[in-house]
């Protein structure tokens, strides 16, 4: 079993720039922009407790901005499990994070946030 506590540092600013990102696009109403990037920072963070329920707590708050309870409900569960299983290293990778995929299908990785990892220097599987 792969016990996952920190992110790698090489990876941070990554995570952090998709966050940034996030925050940009929301500010100025970009919804669907903005989503996107929180998916990102989900993929990116998945691995890691605190990253992973970090944006799941950002997606249900998402999902209570556009009034979406679809979106409120699924992130509940994945908000309590989500960084549990990045701790015990079970994550379906690639996952986007989102209510509208299950939160145990793995999803193929973008090509650009494949080559984030390999700069990054970390294994992806």
């Amino acid at each position: 079993m792969k016990i996952n506590t920190r992110m790698p540092k090489a990876l941070q600013p990554y995570y952090k720039v998709e966050l940034m990102s996030y925050h940009d696009q929301y500010k100025k109403g970009n919804l669907t922009i903005a989503w996107n990037h929180l998916e990102r920072a989900h993929v990116i963070g998945q691995k890691y407790p605190y990253e992973h329920s970090y944006i799941h707590w950002k997606m249900l708050l998402f999902g209570l901005k556009i009034k979406n309870i679809k979106e409120v409900i699924g992130q509940i569960p994945r908000l309590l499990i989500g960084g549990v299983k990045s701790f015990v290293g079970k994550i379906p990778v690639g996952n986007t994070g989102g209510s509208n995929i299950s939160g145990l299908k793995p999803l193929p990785i973008q090509k650009d946030i494949r080559d984030i990892f390999t700069k990054a220097g970390i294994e992806i599987l």
